[in-house]
């Protein structure tokens, strides 16, 4: 609950303020730090609106009695200015998309920056401070395309989802199958304890894949719900937003207002480009089938999980042991490979790198195996 003591009320003014007054120093660095013309009058303008939340504070105090010094910015905005300045402004991105969104909570419940609009104009700025941070580097040069580019990255996430699956299967049933070899040694034992490591991985791994795309799209929906609420109380202020995307993205001031008033026109519409712009969502989709997710898991995993067991469905004794770790680490040299085609590292390398890993776990557990059978046996 809010405080209503005068003394603390004109603290908070006063805290709110010097953040404002940071907040615009911040971003007029900004723009004199950015190459990109279009990048600095967004920063130009954000630093604007800032200025003037500082002076809805710097007036309420006033109205209370309360003298303002002139204060200067602190360390932290000096300091975010200097590696803007050095290493650009994506390089702060981050941290400002960070404080644009404490910026929001705080206001949540002040009636003053309420009755200001304060809290959606800031939220306003972290979404495009988000939006500016695709990358981690802002939006200049090349950065663009990858962030055109993102809806198209959707295949090389499920390979690398495949092959990550495969090999979450493969490491785990194989140290489990060691482990029980090097206890019980018999071929039924170890095929039991492998087709049950198998089922109960999978199994968990589906669950938990249906649950995370579930989930998601239950967070989604609600955030395309909060986007159409807000435009249909505040069509100004997402009419701004898009405008400001549309500048990041190359388009002259006055042709991104004119496409944003266009899009507004139709309120369905500008939800569909606020979900996919601003908040890169696709509504047809919101991130896939939680169904399929979890079936594909579960195969996947499967997939490299059976991998140890097969030489124990048709061998039995050492020759099966052998069998079962020698296909399996060469399961594992070969998903080593395959992942250099997301790190783009030597694939001999880190199919080694990979080999030694699942190498080393077997080792452990056949070990241990083996010692937790002598001390049965004896």
């Amino acid at each position: 609950m809010v405080q209503s003591d005068p003394k603390s009320i004109s603290k908070r003014y006063i805290d709110f303020l010097k953040s404002e007054e940071d907040s615009t120093y911040l971003y007029e660095k900004l723009a004199e730090a950015e190459k990109d013309d279009r990048l600095a009058e967004i920063y130009r303008r954000l630093a604007l609106t800032e200025r003037r939340h500082a002076s809805v504070w710097r007036d309420k105090l006033q109205e209370m009695g309360v003298s303002i010094e002139a204060s200067r910015p602190s360390w932290k905005a000096h300091v975010l200015s200097w590696l803007a300045r050095r290493f650009g402004p994506g390089a702060v991105m981050p941290i400002l998309v960070g404080m644009e969104h404490q910026a929001v909570s705080e206001y949540d419940d002040q009636p003053v920056a309420i009755a200001s609009g304060m809290p959606m104009e800031e939220r306003s700025h972290a979404r495009v401070f988000r939006y500016l941070s695709v990358g981690g580097k802002g939006i200049s040069g090349g950065t663009m395309a990858s962030i055109e580019g993102r809806h198209k990255g959707v295949g090389g996430n499920a390979l690398r989802a495949a092959v990550l699956g495969a090999n979450d299967g493969l490491v785990s049933n194989l140290s489990l199958v060691m482990g029980v070899a090097g206890a019980a040694f018999t071929s039924s034992a170890v095929l039991t304890a492998g087709l049950a490591g198998l089922l109960a991985g999978a199994l968990s791994m589906a669950i938990g894949e249906w649950i995370s795309v579930k989930s998601a799209r239950e967070m989604f929906a609600n955030q395309i719900r909060i986007e159409s609420a807000e435009i249909a109380e505040v069509p100004q202020e997402e009419q701004e937003e898009l405008a400001l995307i549309y500048q990041a993205k190359g388009m002259s001031e006055k042709d991104a207002q004119a496409l944003a008033e266009e899009l507004l026109r139709d309120p369905q519409q500008a939800l569909d480009t606020l979900a996919r712009e601003e908040l890169g969502i696709d509504p047809d989709e919101l991130g896939g089938s939680p169904w399929e997710a979890s079936i594909a898991s579960f195969l996947l995993f499967a997939a490299g999980a059976v991998i140890p067991v097969l030489p124990f469905m048709f061998l039995s004794g050492m020759i099966a042991v052998i069998l079962s770790a020698v296909l399996s680490l060469l399961a594992l040299f070969l998903v080593g490979a395959l992942i250099t085609v997301f790190t783009g590292q030597s694939a001999v390398l880190s199919g080694l790198r990979q080999l030694a890993f699942g190498l080393a776990a077997a080792s452990v557990t056949f070990g241990l195996g083996r010692l937790l059978g002598i001390g049965l046996a004896g």
